[in-house]
């Protein structure tokens, strides 16, 4: 049994103190602390209690060792969807296969990604995504494409099909590297990832075209991870700028922006004094 491990891990996953989950649970601290520490065995009434608090299963509390649980894994079971755990084995991924047992690379295009979103999870929304193998790539990995719009991440051109590889430990996101990430308000984003998930619950997201300003996600938001393999497209990248260049263009930028706006402020000025 793993009650008593889980409900500290819970716990200090949560970044409660025995203090707080002992108030707020109605139960004195020593209590608390014999069931955390296997003095004492929880009857039904607080393994329920418990159940509740933490909105994990009983039987998942009991049979379940959430220290062994991926990232990934951890994240589902929060966002309630302890119904896929079978021992100590969560699903994660909805997936096909081809004819020889091979798994497919399953294209999701620019009209499916929004389909997608709600569907990420659904094997019968997946198994009619188109599929292709790629024989470069390995076997023993799972891979899925998808086609990435706007133009945040140039040099790669817009419409381009990334690939990406699964990550079910979310943990092993590399700081500075390029990740396919399916988020619960944006859909599918393609930027490079900066990990501060064990530190802040959340990971911080970067886009390759300098306009356009860094922003974080919290693991809640978060549904799946791909690493970034490689990408396909039909056009040339645009040559990269020199560093000195890129600085000027920005610069220059911020210059017409500015001479917009004092251009919009005289004119309401002008406005003004006619109306006097």
């Amino acid at each position: 049994m793993f009650f008593s491990s889980n409900i500290k891990f819970l716990r200090k996953r949560k970044g409660r103190t025995q203090d707080d989950v002992a108030h707020a649970m109605q139960i004195k601290r020593s209590t608390l602390s014999g069931y955390e520490n296997s003095i004492a065995q929880p009857g039904m009434e607080a393994l329920v209690a418990f159940s509740k608090y933490f909105n994990v299963s009983i039987d998942t509390l009991i049979r379940v060792d959430l220290r062994e649980l991926s990232e990934s894994q951890l994240s589902q079971l929060e966002r309630g969807h302890d119904v896929y755990i079978k021992g100590s084995k969560l699903r994660v991924l909805a997936t096909t296969v081809d004819n020889e047992n091979n798994e497919n690379i399953e294209l999701v295009n620019e009209k499916a990604s929004a389909g997608y979103s709600r569907g990420f999870a659904d094997p019968e929304y997946i198994k009619v995504l188109p599929t292709f193998q790629l024989p470069f790539l390995s076997r023993e990995k799972k891979y899925r494409s998808f086609q990435i719009s706007g133009d945040s991440m140039l040099p790669i051109p817009d419409g381009s099909l990334v690939t990406g590889e699964y990550v079910q430990n979310w943990k092993e996101i590399r700081n500075g590297f390029p990740y396919i990430i399916l988020t619960l308000n944006e859909g599918i984003v393609f930027k490079v990832a900066y990990n501060l998930l064990e530190s802040q619950g959340k990971l911080e997201l970067h886009s390759l075209n300098p306009l356009y300003k860094p922003y974080e996600v919290g693991v809640q938001e978060i549904r799946e991870v791909w690493k970034f393999v490689h990408y396909i497209s039909s056009e040339m990248p645009e040559p990269n700028l020199p560093r000195e260049e890129l600085t000027r263009t920005v610069a220059e930028l911020k210059k017409d922006m500015d001479r917009m706006k004092m251009h919009m402020k005289n004119q309401l000025g002008e406005t003004e004094r006619r109306r006097d």
